[in-house]
């Protein structure tokens, strides 16, 4: 289907899905990219404990935390 016919159809509120290879399809930036911190052996226990108690791996974990407090609204004048 070329673009013209495929931008009338979807302009007109027709069903162009099927025409669309989605095998491929990402969500805009998902993509991982690895970063290394270093952390005090103590933070290391103490994050392996939680993660222990709460039955998820210490990445799983520490990217709950961090996911979580990036999604708090930030405080006027911060960040």
């Amino acid at each position: 289907m070329r673009a013209k016919t495929f931008d009338r159809k979807f302009d007109a509120g027709e069903k162009v899905v099927d025409q669309l290879d989605l095998s491929k399809v990402r969500r805009a930036g998902t993509d991982a990219k690895r970063v290394n911190v270093d952390f005090p052996a103590w933070m290391v226990d103490s994050l392996d404990r939680e993660a222990r108690r709460m039955g998820v791996t210490r990445q799983s974990l520490i990217k709950l935390w961090l996911a979580d407090r990036l999604a708090q609204p930030v405080a006027a004048g911060k960040r």
